[in-house]
């Protein structure tokens, strides 16, 4: 692909204040990263008790204290927002933003939570489907022009979206890897279909499903500056990211190393979460080193 894959760093707004948030998505900016994701929790499914802030609260102030870097979610949780009030924050959030956003939105997997809030009780196919109609009118709200839509899960009347995002839409990001209700809705509504890594390893067997849908792939990344730190290095990531499938570790030319197989497996985004949780100086590191490698600079 001309330039190369780009690169983006995922920086879940748990155990970190507003500030040092602030900071590492200014790092990864001046750095060279492309984009910087959040999560999308009300309260985090494995540490509910710590402090999360919420997920378009924090893209609003990031993207007024930024300048070129891309930010979005990973993945919005349909569930929690009507199709009509998401559309309208996400054209407002790329309004401010100059055009930066990126739309990364999932159906809502995480039943614990949508119980515990409310949410439900509703099938995961019944959520996929209203998932389904919830694109359809984000596209609609997104032409600026009155639309009714009469859908068996939503039905507007006369409605409307003004603003419209900066370049007319916002490119819209589908997380999962469900071959019966995920992929069929990346291949009908994304732009970009976000592999998790815990579907990492089946990334061929699910590319075709895509059809001609660009391809990003998220990984836990345990980033060692040199050899002699790589055992040290792993043995935190493994602890913190173990279960996750798709970690990846070692030194920069081995990060790349393995980063650049899936490039030529067709991907285009890489969405990485770095095992001591973005710190500027690994960010650093990784923008300096590895991505000039995987870009073939």
């Amino acid at each position: 692909m001309p330039g190369g894959p780009l690169f983006g760093i995922f920086l879940p707004q748990l155990r970190m204040p507003f500030s040092t948030i602030e900071t590492r998505v200014r790092a990864a900016e001046e750095a060279g990263f492309d984009s910087a994701w959040f999560m999308d929790h009300l309260a985090p499914p494995a540490a509910p008790e710590h402090d999360t802030l919420e997920a378009w609260t924090l893209a609003s102030a990031i993207a007024a204290r930024t300048i070129s870097i891309r930010l979005g979610h990973l993945v919005l949780c349909d569930p929690f927002r009507h199709p009509a009030l998401l559309a309208k924050m996400a054209a407002t959030v790329d309004v401010i933003s100059e055009g930066r956003l990126e739309l990364g939105i999932g159906w809502g997997s995480v039943e614990a939570e949508l119980a515990s809030f409310g949410f439900g009780p509703e099938a995961p196919a019944v959520r996929a489907a209203k998932l389904d109609e919830a694109l359809q009118i984000i596209e609609l709200m997104f032409t600026g022009e009155r639309f009714d839509y009469d859908g068996v899960h939503y039905r507007l009347h006369d409605a409307i979206g003004r603003p419209r995002p900066v370049h007319g839409r916002v490119p819209v990001h589908i997380g999962g890897a469900g071959t019966r209700l995920t992929m069929p809705l990346v291949a009908r509504h994304a732009d970009w279909w976000n592999c998790p890594s815990y579907a990492i390893e089946r990334l061929h067997e699910l590319l075709p499903l895509a059809r001609d849908v660009r391809v990003s792939a998220q990984h836990p990344v345990g980033l060692a500056p040199s050899a002699a730190a790589r055992d040290e290095v792993e043995a935190v990531a493994r602890k913190r990211f173990g279960t996750w499938g798709g970690l990846i570790t070692g030194t920069p030319a081995e990060v790349a190393a393995a980063l650049r197989r899936e490039v030529d497996a067709g991907v285009e985004l890489f969405v990485v979460q770095l095992s001591d949780f973005g710190t500027p100086e690994t960010i650093e590191l990784f923008a300096r080193e590895v991505i000039p490698e995987v870009r073939g600079q």
